[in-house]
């Protein structure tokens, strides 16, 4: 018995080039599913910290929804979670947005420091390290 013999393709038998995407791929109707119907976003900024309440997601929770919980068992930016989450922010703020209301997530303001320290405690160290 002798092996099928297999025929060679020509140049001209090559199937048609598919066109390039537009936009670069992804897929926004999965986009618009993470991110809800509502226009509705809470006042999130890049550098709000988001911690989880509880780490273990209910069992209604989304899979980005679960995602988002275990990440934020410490203080994430919405940044870090946009990445980590390799989702567009708009969708993200859209996911918190939707956690805040259900009350599984606390927003914080970022720590801000004074710009400059208190002028008698530049004083107090001075004088310290002068007796020194």
């Amino acid at each position: 018995m002798t092996p099928p013999q297999r025929q060679r393709r020509l140049p001209q038998d090559e199937p048609p080039a598919r066109p390039a995407k537009e936009g670069g791929g992804g897929n926004p109707e999965r986009l618009y599913v993470v991110a809800g119907a509502d226009g509705e976003r809470a006042d999130i900024d890049l550098v709000t910290l988001i911690v989880a309440r509880s780490p273990d997601p209910p069992p209604s929770a989304t899979p980005e929804q679960a995602a988002l919980l275990r990440l934020c068992v410490a203080p994430l930016s919405a940044a870090e979670l946009s990445a980590y989450l390799s989702l567009p922010f708009s969708a993200v703020t859209a996911l918190i947005t939707e956690m805040l209301a259900a009350e599984l997530v606390q927003a914080r303001a970022p720590v801000v420091r004074q710009a400059l320290p208190d002028r008698s405690l530049l004083e107090a160290v001075m004088h310290g390290l002068q007796r020194l």
